[in-house]
């Protein structure tokens, strides 16, 4: 099973044997806990629900301290399932040991809000032209139809809220792992800010 959640920590550079420079994200990814075992005869499908980060027993309910506590691990502040059979048992550790440098995976997080923008930032319109006597520069233009339908069709290209959205970054290549410090460090960006929560999958 190669999925882990982490947390982003920001990004650096690493050199390559080379002598080529990577630029490349660090991400804390795990330990991550396995509290569940999901399976088609009980629940009518297969997965595997794991958990991450450390929180104060005080913050989460009963129920939830009810599962951690037939698990048999500490109680963790984000669960996620893995679809799928197999793979480790309720109470193992995941780490970064699952990942091997040259592993192609696919990193989810929640991109970075940029507020209420326009149409140019959003989504690149070009504008009108910017001398004094245009009236039309950075607005979006005609959108409505004619009495027939004589609406906005849903799904059209306008200004409104910009980012802070679940983003899936595909095809990155992980350069390096480090175990000791439980890093992963991924060749490019990924979605989401320092200190978010990222899912990485193999």
């Amino acid at each position: 099973m190669k999925t882990l959640l982490g947390t982003k920590l920001g990004m650096t550079q690493f050199f390559s044997e080379d002598g080529r420079v990577v630029r490349c994200t660090v991400i804390q990814a795990g330990p991550c806990l396995v509290t569940q075992k999901k399976t088609v005869e009980n629940d009518g499908y297969a997965a595997t629900q794991i958990a991450f980060g450390d929180v104060k027993p005080k913050r989460l309910n009963k129920p939830l301290l009810g599962h951690f506590k037939k698990a048999g691990v500490a109680p963790k502040r984000h669960l996620v399932e893995v679809p799928g059979d197999g793979g480790p048992a309720v109470g193992d550790t995941v780490t970064v040991e699952v990942f091997t440098p040259g592993d192609i995976v696919k990193v989810t997080g929640v991109s970075k809000g940029k507020g209420f923008q326009g149409v140019v930032k959003r989504h690149g319109f070009s504008g009108g032209p910017s001398g004094h006597g245009s009236h039309f520069h950075r607005a979006p233009g005609s959108v409505g139809a004619a009495a027939d339908p004589a609406r906005v069709f849903p799904g059209s290209r306008l200004p409104g809220q910009m980012g802070n959205v679940r983003v899936t970054q595909r095809g990155l290549t992980v350069v390096k792992t480090d175990p000791d410090k439980n890093l992963v460090l991924v060749k490019g960006s990924i979605p989401g800010s320092r200190g978010s929560l990222v899912l990485i999958r193999g």
